[in-house]
């Protein structure tokens, strides 16, 4: 889930901007105002400006080689530089949680810098990505995983925290190990342990691997799954950074956000910064499946434009341009938008709340003008009805019920006053749940019927009409 589902009543979640909760409106509202502020956004990223730089795996990912990639490099300075130093370049930054919810990761790493009462604070990093499209974090776990432990490091000084856990998706098994070496190479070398980086400060990190449920990407049910108990989302507050793992303050954050912090920390917050629009700064892993000719992995800088993005790293769509149907921005859990905003939207958080969906992970599914577009957004659907914890009414019954509505609509067999119904159902089961899991399928269902609403009345009235005629 890779936190797409994080979710608490007072903080910022991945969805917020749906809601109206997050407007800016000195942002340019597309690509071509933006350029008429003397900035281009969506200019190549330049090689020496990636982070990620064994994205695609042809280099060695062991302590060698990510050391002569400059991993490590001047680790022990920064931690010298003490917690207020790290948490100041972090907020500097802009950086925003990678995860889905996109809160300010500078303040939430700062919630953790308080007078210790006694017990232990522990970092906790969701590797648990199970969002349909979403494909990012197993990049850096499998060809990188030294740039997070490094960076699991410095967020865990940052925090003051004396050990992190790496929770690692149940079906990631090479990614889990390599991790699983990597942080051997780590200990041998003196960089983690006991008097890590010669620096006098002690951080321990362990992989937890997950058994594949989905759920288990919210925090909260993260940290239960750790403690060996079903993972089940707990009520908020208390939070994390309270009562988090093992009843001690803890922060949960995504592996690409803590993975960026030592670049952050080596080239100064302000250079992340540089990248982006204001509130929507720095590089991002972008995922692009679907119906593109050449699906991938790709770092770029935020805010560049969508249409661009596909067209300049995916090959386009196959059938060209013109052949687009709809594009998913953010992961399966956010409404799609049809082909007339992905001309002009901007993929950052603020621009993609305008057209209301959602920046999400970043994952992008491209779906052309031979997909069933109604059958699609079903096949979604049929996941979260099985990924369901089953601890909320809304949510256990909610999913089914959509589901099914869902299934007589892919073959037209429904009435088209249904389709407000299904709408009214959507809006009764968001917010209305611990987790954000309900949300998550509801927000598809709404994209839906928010712009494809005449062929759901299509497939109905076509059905119709062939009833007829075979009676």
């Amino acid at each position: 889930m890779a936190g797409a589902i994080v979710r608490s009543f007072n903080l910022p979640r991945k969805q917020l901007g749906l809601l109206g909760q997050i407007r800016n409106k000195q942002q340019p509202k597309n690509y071509s105002d933006a350029a008429s502020e003397g900035k281009k956004y969506g200019s190549p990223l330049k090689d020496e400006d990636r982070i990620f730089t064994n994205l695609y795996g042809r280099h060695d990912w062991r302590l060698k080689g990510a050391m002569k990639r400059g991993d490590w490099y001047k680790t022990k300075e920064i931690i010298d530089k003490g917690a207020d130093w790290i948490i100041n370049e972090v907020k500097l930054s802009g950086l925003r949680g990678r995860g889905g919810a996109g809160f300010p990761s500078g303040m939430k790493w700062s919630f953790m810098n308080k007078p210790s009462d006694g017990r232990p604070k522990f970092l906790v990093v969701n590797g648990d990505e199970g969002e349909p499209g979403t494909c990012k974090d197993r990049e850096i776990l499998r060809h990188d995983p030294h740039k997070l432990i490094e960076g699991c490091l410095i967020a865990g000084k940052a925090m003051g925290a004396c050990a992190a856990y790496i929770y690692i998706r149940g079906e990631f098994y090479n990614e889990a190990s390599n991790t699983q070496v990597a942080i051997a190479e780590a200990y041998q070398a003196g960089l983690i342990g006991k008097n890590s980086c010669n620096s006098g400060y002690d951080f321990d990190i362990f992989v937890q691997r997950g058994a594949g449920a989905y759920i288990c990407g919210e925090e909260t049910a993260l940290i239960e799954s750790i403690e060996g108990k079903q993972g089940k989302p707990r009520l908020k507050p208390p939070f994390p950074a309270d009562v988090g793992l093992f009843g001690c303050p803890t922060t949960v954050t995504n592996v690409e956000t803590v993975a960026v912090a030592p670049a952050i920390c080596r080239r100064g917050g302000s250079w992340f910064a540089s990248f982006g629009r204001p509130r929507n700064s720095g590089t991002k892993l972008y995922n692009i499946s679907g119906h593109v000719n050449n699906p991938c992995t790709v770092e770029e800088e935020m805010s560049i434009p969508l249409k661009e993005l596909i067209e300049r790293h995916a090959g386009g769509v196959i059938g060209g341009w013109d052949n687009l149907l709809g594009i998913i921005p953010g992961g399966s859990s956010t409404p799609v938008i049809p082909k007339n905003i992905c001309d002009t939207v901007l993929m950052d958080y603020d621009d993609l709340v305008r057209v209301q969906s959602s920046f999400g992970t970043a994952a992008v599914i491209v779906m052309n003008k031979q997909t069933d577009i109604i059958k699609a957004i079903t096949r979604l659907i049929s996941f979260y009805k099985h990924e369901s914890c089953g601890q909320c009414t809304p949510c256990r019954e909610g999913i089914s019920w959509m589901y099914k509505i869902l299934q007589r609509f892919v073959e037209g067999n429904a009435e088209v006053q249904e389709i407000d119904m299904l709408w009214e159902l959507t809006k009764q089961i968001e917010l209305h749940t611990i987790c954000a899991l309900a949300d998550g399928a509801a927000w598809p269902v709404q994209g839906l019927i928010r712009h494809f609403r005449p062929e759901i009345e299509d497939r109905i009235k076509n059905f119709k009409v062939n009833d007829l005629v075979s009676c």
